[in-house]
């Protein structure tokens, strides 16, 4: 398996870090969550003038082969017929990619269906969706390995166009069920509380995702580690966004977190690789039941709570400006020295 070189930033810059915060022209932690990301991004980066560069988001896109089992609310040729509307522009992330200034890149990991050559799709198709894992393995460990190290190469790609913070999106019908398994493997959660409505399933629909992921799960019989649960479950686009991460991380970059699934990547990222945690902002708290424990169990705070539960990166991307904001004022507000105003607190 590809390795990653993954540090916990040096922390000898943060008491300067610190002191410079403290003395813009504000009562002291007056701009609350600014003032930890900022002081999380001058760790990232090393730095008292931290700067953001050409954000990028990456949709990795796949299907699953346990939508077989009518566990998902929309139909799996959602997935493919998504792609065009991505690349159309027509899509939520789209508009708000052209609001904040993201470049987008779609990437078919693992759709079921044989594309044409089209402008704009990058092509890194593992196989054409994952099998069925309440019968069999979703993915083999070549696969994974595929899957992590293309994820790493994309942002690479990206890193080289000289981003310096991204965010990661999927468009998979029927992800929400692989979510859910590693997030009842990985975080130790009842798997009744990780299983939600997806894409819209009613009362009726969740209670049957329920009962086939749980007989899924008593299926699964290895060890719970992380490489065990993303091959046993998948998703293809799902571990292509944790490689991402880890590559991310290994560059210092800043990884800017969406909901549910992407959520649960950082989780089984961060059982690779702990420190990848410390790159990471989480954009919002979404809708889909679960989120929040989630939340909880990587003592994380959120950015926004909106009720989002689209996914492709959304969130992430609207709680761009409150990053944005926090740089700008650790660069742009004047300190009580340089503005000849008294210090009152």
């Amino acid at each position: 398996m590809k390795t990653f070189q993954i540090s916990t930033p040096d922390q000898t810059i943060l008491e300067s870090l610190i002191f410079k915060i403290n003395d813009l022209t504000k009562p002291k932690g007056s701009l609350g969550t600014l003032e930890d990301i900022a002081t999380q991004i001058g760790l990232i980066q090393q730095t008292l003038h931290p700067e953001l560069h050409k954000p990028h988001g990456i949709i990795f896109a796949a299907d699953h082969g346990i939508v077989d089992e009518g566990v998902s609310f929309s139909p799996k040729e959602v997935t493919r017929q998504m792609i065009s509307n991505f690349l159309g522009g027509g899509a939520g992330i789209n508009f708000l990619a052209r609001q904040h200034n993201f470049v987008l890149k779609v990437v078919d990991g693992g759709i079921d269906y044989d594309f044409p050559a089209i402008d704009g799709l990058i092509s890194r198709k593992v196989r054409k969706g994952t099998r069925n894992f309440l019968y069999e393995s979703a993915l083999t460990d070549l696969e994974v390995e595929q899957c992590i190290e293309i994820g790493a190469e994309i942002v690479k790609e990206c890193h080289k166009e000289r981003c310096n913070i991204i965010c990661f999106g999927e468009m998979g019908i029927g992800n929400t069920s692989p979510s859910s398994m590693w997030m009842t493997c990985l975080a130790g959660i009842p798997l009744l509380e990780c299983v939600g409505a997806g894409s819209g399933l009613d009362s009726r629909g969740v209670m049957h995702k329920y009962t086939i992921l749980k007989r899924a799960l008593d299926n699964f019989k290895e060890e719970r580690n992380a490489m065990n649960v993303m091959r046993y479950f998948g998703g293809i686009e799902m571990i292509m966004a944790v490689g991402g991460m880890l590559q991310a991380a290994e560059l210092n970059m800043i990884i800017l977190v969406d909901g549910f699934i992407m959520t649960n990547c950082v989780l089984a990222a961060s059982k690779l690789y702990p420190e990848v945690i410390n790159y990471c902002v989480f954009g919002h708290q979404g809708d889909e039941a679960g989120h929040k424990l989630l939340l909880d169990h990587l003592k994380v705070k959120p950015l926004l709570n909106l009720g989002l539960r689209l996914g492709e990166g959304s969130g992430a991307i609207c709680a761009y400006p409150i990053v944005e904001s926090a740089v700008r004022m650790i660069n742009e507000m004047n300190t009580f020295s340089n503005a000849a105003v008294t210090k009152y607190f």
